[in-house]
Protein backbone atom coordinates (compact mmCIF):
# COMPACT_ATOMS: atom_id res chain seq x y z
CA UNK A 1 0.00 0.00 0.00
CA UNK A 2 0.90 3.63 -0.22
CA UNK A 3 -0.85 6.89 0.50
CA UNK A 4 -0.49 10.56 -0.24
CA UNK A 5 -1.99 13.57 1.46
CA UNK A 6 -2.59 17.08 0.15
CA UNK A 7 -3.87 20.29 1.66
CA UNK A 8 -2.89 23.28 3.75
CA UNK A 9 -3.71 24.19 7.33
CA UNK A 10 -6.03 27.06 6.37
CA UNK A 11 -6.92 25.90 2.86
CA UNK A 12 -10.16 24.29 1.79
CA UNK A 13 -9.32 21.02 3.45
CA UNK A 14 -7.23 17.87 3.40
CA UNK A 15 -7.29 15.16 0.77
CA UNK A 16 -5.86 11.64 1.04
CA UNK A 17 -5.58 8.77 -1.40
CA UNK A 18 -4.88 5.27 -0.06
CA UNK A 19 -3.83 2.83 -2.77
CA UNK A 20 -3.51 -0.93 -2.45
CA UNK A 21 -6.03 -1.39 0.37
CA UNK A 22 -7.63 -4.84 0.00
CA UNK A 23 -11.14 -5.48 -1.26
CA UNK A 24 -13.98 -6.73 0.89
CA UNK A 25 -13.20 -4.86 4.12
CA UNK A 26 -16.34 -3.47 5.79
CA UNK A 27 -15.85 0.21 6.68
CA UNK A 28 -17.58 1.88 9.60
CA UNK A 29 -17.38 5.60 8.85
CA UNK A 30 -18.44 6.47 12.40
CA UNK A 31 -15.36 4.63 13.68
CA UNK A 32 -13.13 6.51 11.22
CA UNK A 33 -14.57 9.83 12.39
CA UNK A 34 -14.14 8.72 16.00
CA UNK A 35 -10.41 8.44 15.36
CA UNK A 36 -10.42 11.98 13.98
CA UNK A 37 -12.16 13.22 17.12
CA UNK A 38 -9.64 11.41 19.32
CA UNK A 39 -6.87 13.32 17.54
CA UNK A 40 -8.56 16.61 18.43
CA UNK A 41 -8.86 15.85 22.14
CA UNK A 42 -6.40 16.34 24.98
CA UNK A 43 -5.74 19.01 27.59
CA UNK A 44 -3.59 21.81 26.24
CA UNK A 45 -4.99 21.94 22.72
CA UNK A 46 -5.51 25.37 21.19
CA UNK A 47 -8.46 27.28 19.79
CA UNK A 48 -8.32 25.55 16.40
CA UNK A 49 -9.76 22.39 17.91
CA UNK A 50 -12.83 24.35 19.03
CA UNK A 51 -13.43 25.44 15.44
CA UNK A 52 -12.89 22.19 13.58
CA UNK A 53 -15.17 19.18 13.81
CA UNK A 54 -13.31 16.73 11.63
CA UNK A 55 -15.32 14.24 9.59
CA UNK A 56 -14.27 12.75 6.30
CA UNK A 57 -16.17 12.51 3.04
CA UNK A 58 -15.27 9.29 1.19
CA UNK A 59 -15.18 10.04 -2.53
CA UNK A 60 -13.79 6.82 -4.03
CA UNK A 61 -12.87 3.21 -3.33
CA UNK A 62 -15.88 2.21 -1.21
CA UNK A 63 -19.35 1.09 -2.31
CA UNK A 64 -22.07 0.32 0.21
CA UNK A 65 -19.66 0.44 3.11
CA UNK A 66 -17.25 -2.16 1.67
CA UNK A 67 -13.85 -1.48 0.10
CA UNK A 68 -13.42 -2.26 -3.60
CA UNK A 69 -9.66 -2.79 -3.83
CA UNK A 70 -9.37 0.38 -5.90
CA UNK A 71 -7.78 3.56 -4.47
CA UNK A 72 -9.69 5.01 -1.52
CA UNK A 73 -10.00 8.79 -1.59
CA UNK A 74 -11.46 11.08 1.04
CA UNK A 75 -11.71 14.76 1.90
CA UNK A 76 -11.68 16.46 5.32
CA UNK A 77 -12.92 20.06 5.09
CA UNK A 78 -11.31 22.85 7.10
CA UNK A 79 -14.08 24.83 8.75
CA UNK A 80 -11.56 27.58 9.49
CA UNK A 81 -11.22 28.15 5.74
CA UNK A 82 -14.33 30.34 5.82
CA UNK A 83 -12.36 32.96 7.77
CA UNK A 84 -9.14 32.51 5.82
CA UNK A 85 -10.57 32.29 2.30
CA UNK A 86 -9.63 35.91 1.35
CA UNK A 87 -5.99 34.97 1.96
CA UNK A 88 -5.68 31.24 1.21
CA UNK A 89 -8.19 30.62 -1.58
CA UNK A 90 -6.31 28.61 -4.25
CA UNK A 91 -7.34 31.04 -6.99
CA UNK A 92 -8.26 34.42 -5.50
CA UNK A 93 -6.30 34.47 -2.23
CA UNK A 94 -4.40 37.67 -1.40
CA UNK A 95 -1.59 36.04 0.55
CA UNK A 96 0.41 39.20 1.25
CA UNK A 97 -2.15 40.36 3.80
CA UNK A 98 -1.26 37.38 6.02
CA UNK A 99 2.45 37.21 5.18
CA UNK A 100 4.71 35.94 7.96
CA UNK A 101 8.34 37.06 7.94
CA UNK A 102 9.32 36.53 11.61
CA UNK A 103 10.24 32.88 11.14
CA UNK A 104 9.77 30.65 14.18
CA UNK A 105 12.76 28.79 15.65
CA UNK A 106 12.08 25.06 15.68
CA UNK A 107 9.60 25.25 12.80
CA UNK A 108 10.03 24.57 9.08
CA UNK A 109 9.54 28.31 8.37
CA UNK A 110 13.11 29.47 7.76
CA UNK A 111 14.57 26.41 6.07
CA UNK A 112 11.47 26.01 3.91
CA UNK A 113 11.82 29.59 2.69
CA UNK A 114 15.47 28.95 1.84
CA UNK A 115 14.64 25.72 0.03
CA UNK A 116 11.82 27.07 -2.14
CA UNK A 117 12.92 30.69 -2.48
CA UNK A 118 10.01 32.19 -0.51
CA UNK A 119 10.01 35.48 1.36
CA UNK A 120 6.75 34.61 3.11
CA UNK A 121 6.84 31.75 5.62
CA UNK A 122 3.07 31.40 5.26
CA UNK A 123 3.77 29.39 2.11
CA UNK A 124 5.77 26.93 4.23
CA UNK A 125 3.86 26.70 7.48
CA UNK A 126 0.51 26.04 5.83
CA UNK A 127 1.74 22.67 4.58
CA UNK A 128 4.29 21.92 7.30
CA UNK A 129 1.57 22.32 9.94
CA UNK A 130 0.51 19.32 12.02
CA UNK A 131 -2.99 19.90 10.64
CA UNK A 132 -1.86 17.44 7.95
CA UNK A 133 -1.96 14.64 10.51
CA UNK A 134 -5.77 14.61 10.33
CA UNK A 135 -5.45 13.06 6.87
CA UNK A 136 -2.96 10.49 8.16
CA UNK A 137 -5.30 9.56 10.99
CA UNK A 138 -8.02 9.05 8.40
CA UNK A 139 -5.75 6.67 6.47
CA UNK A 140 -4.79 4.82 9.63
CA UNK A 141 -8.42 4.50 10.68
CA UNK A 142 -9.14 2.42 7.58
CA UNK A 143 -6.12 0.27 8.42
CA UNK A 144 -7.27 -0.16 12.01
CA UNK A 145 -10.53 -1.64 10.78
CA UNK A 146 -8.62 -4.13 8.63
CA UNK A 147 -6.36 -5.05 11.55
CA UNK A 148 -9.32 -5.52 13.88
CA UNK A 149 -10.68 -8.17 11.49
CA UNK A 150 -7.33 -9.94 11.91
CA UNK A 151 -7.30 -9.78 15.72
CA UNK A 152 -4.80 -6.90 15.92
CA UNK A 153 -5.41 -3.74 17.97
CA UNK A 154 -3.40 -0.52 18.30
CA UNK A 155 -3.31 1.61 21.46
CA UNK A 156 -1.44 4.54 22.96
CA UNK A 157 -1.09 6.43 26.23
CA UNK A 158 0.98 9.35 27.51
CA UNK A 159 3.89 8.49 29.79
CA UNK A 160 5.63 11.86 30.11
CA UNK A 161 4.76 15.54 29.77
CA UNK A 162 7.52 18.04 30.42
CA UNK A 163 9.34 15.67 32.81
CA UNK A 164 6.27 14.53 34.74
CA UNK A 165 6.22 10.77 34.17
CA UNK A 166 3.87 7.87 34.71
CA UNK A 167 5.92 4.85 35.77
CA UNK A 168 3.01 2.62 36.82
CA UNK A 169 2.33 -0.62 34.88
CA UNK A 170 -0.19 -0.44 32.02
CA UNK A 171 -2.29 -3.42 33.11
CA UNK A 172 -4.50 -4.98 30.43
CA UNK A 173 -3.12 -3.79 27.06
CA UNK A 174 -6.45 -4.41 25.31
CA UNK A 175 -8.16 -1.68 27.37
CA UNK A 176 -5.47 1.00 27.14
CA UNK A 177 -7.30 3.29 24.72
CA UNK A 178 -10.56 2.96 26.59
CA UNK A 179 -8.88 4.03 29.82
CA UNK A 180 -6.55 6.64 28.33
CA UNK A 181 -9.29 8.40 26.39
CA UNK A 182 -11.13 9.11 29.64
CA UNK A 183 -8.20 11.14 30.97
CA UNK A 184 -7.55 14.79 29.96
CA UNK A 185 -3.96 14.03 28.92
CA UNK A 186 -4.53 10.34 28.04
CA UNK A 187 -2.48 9.15 31.02
CA UNK A 188 -3.25 5.88 32.81
CA UNK A 189 -2.38 7.24 36.26
CA UNK A 190 -4.67 9.83 37.84
CA UNK A 191 -1.85 11.06 40.08
CA UNK A 192 0.62 11.48 37.20
CA UNK A 193 -2.12 13.06 35.08
CA UNK A 194 -2.64 15.76 37.70
CA UNK A 195 1.06 16.62 37.65
CA UNK A 196 1.05 16.73 33.84
CA UNK A 197 -1.97 19.03 33.77
CA UNK A 198 -0.23 21.32 36.25
CA UNK A 199 2.75 21.57 33.90
CA UNK A 200 0.47 22.48 30.99
CA UNK A 201 -1.26 25.08 33.16
CA UNK A 202 2.13 26.60 33.88
CA UNK A 203 2.78 26.80 30.14
CA UNK A 204 -0.53 28.53 29.59
CA UNK A 205 0.31 31.07 32.27
CA UNK A 206 3.78 31.81 30.91
CA UNK A 207 3.08 31.54 27.17
CA UNK A 208 5.31 28.47 26.82
CA UNK A 209 4.76 24.96 25.40
CA UNK A 210 5.37 21.41 26.67
CA UNK A 211 6.67 18.26 25.03
CA UNK A 212 6.59 14.68 26.23
CA UNK A 213 6.38 11.01 25.35
CA UNK A 214 3.65 8.64 24.27
CA UNK A 215 3.79 4.85 24.24
CA UNK A 216 2.23 2.89 21.37
CA UNK A 217 1.15 -0.74 21.82
CA UNK A 218 0.23 -3.09 18.97
CA UNK A 219 -1.29 -6.32 20.25
CA UNK A 220 -2.01 -9.49 18.29
CA UNK A 221 0.61 -9.17 15.52
CA UNK A 222 1.63 -12.67 14.43
CA UNK A 223 5.30 -13.59 14.42
CA UNK A 224 7.21 -13.10 11.17
CA UNK A 225 5.97 -9.71 9.97
CA UNK A 226 8.91 -7.79 8.50
CA UNK A 227 12.19 -9.46 7.49
CA UNK A 228 15.85 -9.69 8.38
CA UNK A 229 17.02 -10.19 4.78
CA UNK A 230 17.27 -6.51 3.73
CA UNK A 231 17.59 -3.22 5.62
CA UNK A 232 14.45 -1.76 4.06
CA UNK A 233 12.27 -4.70 5.08
CA UNK A 234 13.00 -4.60 8.82
CA UNK A 235 9.79 -3.90 10.71
CA UNK A 236 11.34 -1.65 13.36
CA UNK A 237 13.09 0.39 10.66
CA UNK A 238 9.83 0.86 8.79
CA UNK A 239 7.93 1.85 11.92
CA UNK A 240 10.68 4.29 12.93
CA UNK A 241 10.67 5.87 9.46
CA UNK A 242 6.94 6.52 9.53
CA UNK A 243 6.74 7.57 13.16
CA UNK A 244 9.60 10.08 12.87
CA UNK A 245 7.81 11.61 9.90
CA UNK A 246 5.07 12.82 12.27
CA UNK A 247 5.42 16.53 12.95
CA UNK A 248 7.36 17.24 16.19
CA UNK A 249 8.46 13.62 16.79
CA UNK A 250 12.19 13.63 17.56
CA UNK A 251 12.90 10.02 18.47
CA UNK A 252 11.38 6.54 18.42
CA UNK A 253 12.37 3.63 20.65
CA UNK A 254 11.34 -0.02 20.93
CA UNK A 255 10.98 -2.04 24.11
CA UNK A 256 13.63 -0.95 26.59
CA UNK A 257 14.89 1.58 24.06
CA UNK A 258 18.06 3.44 25.08
CA UNK A 259 18.12 1.61 28.43
CA UNK A 260 19.68 -1.43 26.69
CA UNK A 261 22.93 0.55 26.76
CA UNK A 262 22.96 0.63 30.56
CA UNK A 263 22.95 -3.04 31.51
CA UNK A 264 23.92 -6.65 30.70
CA UNK A 265 22.46 -8.96 28.09
CA UNK A 266 20.94 -11.10 30.81
CA UNK A 267 18.79 -8.10 31.75
CA UNK A 268 17.82 -7.29 28.16
CA UNK A 269 17.02 -10.41 26.16
CA UNK A 270 13.69 -12.18 26.60
CA UNK A 271 14.28 -15.80 27.55
CA UNK A 272 12.05 -18.43 25.95
CA UNK A 273 10.38 -21.47 27.49
CA UNK A 274 8.22 -24.31 26.11
CA UNK A 275 4.53 -23.64 26.68
CA UNK A 276 3.61 -27.33 26.82
CA UNK A 277 1.65 -27.19 23.56
CA UNK A 278 4.51 -27.18 21.08
CA UNK A 279 4.95 -23.43 21.24
CA UNK A 280 7.08 -20.89 23.08
CA UNK A 281 6.29 -18.56 25.97
CA UNK A 282 8.23 -15.55 27.25
CA UNK A 283 8.03 -14.03 30.71
CA UNK A 284 9.31 -10.61 29.61
CA UNK A 285 8.96 -8.37 26.56
CA UNK A 286 12.01 -6.14 26.77
CA UNK A 287 12.52 -6.32 23.00
CA UNK A 288 9.16 -4.66 22.50
CA UNK A 289 7.83 -7.42 20.25
CA UNK A 290 10.47 -7.11 17.51
CA UNK A 291 13.63 -9.19 17.07
CA UNK A 292 15.89 -9.16 14.01
CA UNK A 293 13.57 -6.78 12.20
CA UNK A 294 10.56 -9.09 12.60
CA UNK A 295 7.59 -9.29 14.91
CA UNK A 296 8.07 -12.13 17.41
CA UNK A 297 4.45 -12.56 18.44
CA UNK A 298 4.63 -10.41 21.57
CA UNK A 299 2.95 -7.02 21.87
CA UNK A 300 4.90 -4.41 19.91
CA UNK A 301 5.89 -1.59 22.30
CA UNK A 302 7.22 1.75 21.04
CA UNK A 303 7.73 5.21 22.47
CA UNK A 304 7.85 8.51 20.66
CA UNK A 305 9.43 11.67 22.06
CA UNK A 306 7.53 14.80 21.01
CA UNK A 307 9.20 18.21 21.16
CA UNK A 308 7.36 21.26 22.50
CA UNK A 309 5.44 23.09 19.79
CA UNK A 310 7.57 25.92 18.33
CA UNK A 311 4.74 28.47 18.35
CA UNK A 312 5.08 30.18 21.74
CA UNK A 313 2.58 32.84 22.68
CA UNK A 314 5.38 34.86 24.28
CA UNK A 315 7.48 34.49 21.13
CA UNK A 316 11.18 33.73 20.65
CA UNK A 317 14.10 35.73 19.32
CA UNK A 318 14.33 35.44 15.55
CA UNK A 319 14.98 37.37 12.34
CA UNK A 320 12.66 39.05 9.84
CA UNK A 321 13.57 37.26 6.59
CA UNK A 322 12.80 40.34 4.48
CA UNK A 323 14.57 43.03 6.51
CA UNK A 324 17.21 40.93 8.27
CA UNK A 325 16.40 42.68 11.55
CA UNK A 326 16.13 41.02 14.95
CA UNK A 327 12.48 40.54 15.98
CA UNK A 328 10.28 38.31 18.15
CA UNK A 329 8.38 35.48 16.51
CA UNK A 330 4.71 36.33 16.21
CA UNK A 331 2.24 34.08 18.06
CA UNK A 332 -0.15 32.12 15.88
CA UNK A 333 -3.14 30.31 17.37
CA UNK A 334 -1.60 27.08 18.57
CA UNK A 335 -1.53 24.33 21.17
CA UNK A 336 0.28 24.48 24.49
CA UNK A 337 0.74 20.71 24.46
CA UNK A 338 -0.09 18.20 21.72
CA UNK A 339 1.44 15.06 23.21
CA UNK A 340 -1.93 13.32 23.82
CA UNK A 341 -2.89 13.96 20.19
CA UNK A 342 0.53 12.82 18.97
CA UNK A 343 -0.09 9.43 20.54
CA UNK A 344 -3.33 9.04 18.58
CA UNK A 345 -1.59 10.10 15.36
CA UNK A 346 1.19 7.60 16.04
CA UNK A 347 -1.36 4.81 16.55
CA UNK A 348 -2.81 5.38 13.13
CA UNK A 349 0.53 5.83 11.39
CA UNK A 350 1.70 2.56 12.95
CA UNK A 351 -1.54 0.87 11.86
CA UNK A 352 -0.71 1.69 8.26
CA UNK A 353 2.79 0.21 8.56
CA UNK A 354 1.58 -3.02 10.17
CA UNK A 355 -1.22 -3.37 7.62
CA UNK A 356 1.17 -2.83 4.72
CA UNK A 357 3.66 -5.40 5.99
CA UNK A 358 0.88 -7.91 6.64
CA UNK A 359 -0.24 -7.51 3.03
CA UNK A 360 3.32 -8.12 1.84
CA UNK A 361 3.56 -11.33 3.85
CA UNK A 362 0.10 -12.65 2.99
CA UNK A 363 0.04 -11.46 -0.61
CA UNK A 364 -3.72 -11.12 -0.50
CA UNK A 365 -5.84 -8.63 -2.43
CA UNK A 366 -9.08 -9.43 -0.60
CA UNK A 367 -10.03 -9.78 3.04
CA UNK A 368 -10.95 -13.48 2.90
CA UNK A 369 -7.53 -14.46 1.52
CA UNK A 370 -5.71 -12.29 4.05
CA UNK A 371 -7.70 -13.71 6.96
CA UNK A 372 -6.89 -17.27 5.86
CA UNK A 373 -3.18 -16.59 5.52
CA UNK A 374 -2.95 -14.80 8.86
CA UNK A 375 -4.55 -17.87 10.47
CA UNK A 376 -1.82 -19.95 8.83
CA UNK A 377 0.86 -17.64 10.26
CA UNK A 378 -0.58 -18.04 13.73
CA UNK A 379 -0.67 -21.85 13.37
CA UNK A 380 3.11 -21.91 12.80
CA UNK A 381 3.73 -20.79 16.38
CA UNK A 382 1.91 -23.86 17.68
CA UNK A 383 4.13 -26.41 15.98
Amino acid sequence: MRYMTAGESHGKGLTAILEGFPAGVPVNVDEVNKELRRRQAGYGRGGRMKIESDALDITAGVFGGVTLGSPIAFFIPNRDFAKWQPYTDPVTGQTEEKALMAVRPGHADYTGCLKYGFTDARYVLERASARETAARVGVGAFCKQLLARLGITVHSHVVNICGEKNLSPIGDASTVNERADRDPVRCLSAEASKRMVDKIDACMASGDTAGGEAEILIAGVPAGIGSYVQYDRKLDALLAEHLTSIQAVKSVSFGLGAHVADTYGSNVHDEMFPDGNGGVVRKTNRAGGIEGGMSNGETIVMRIAVKPIPTLMRGLCTVDIRTGKAVRSAPERSDYCAVPAAGVVAENVAAFVISNELLRVTGGDDLATIERRVRELRERTKR
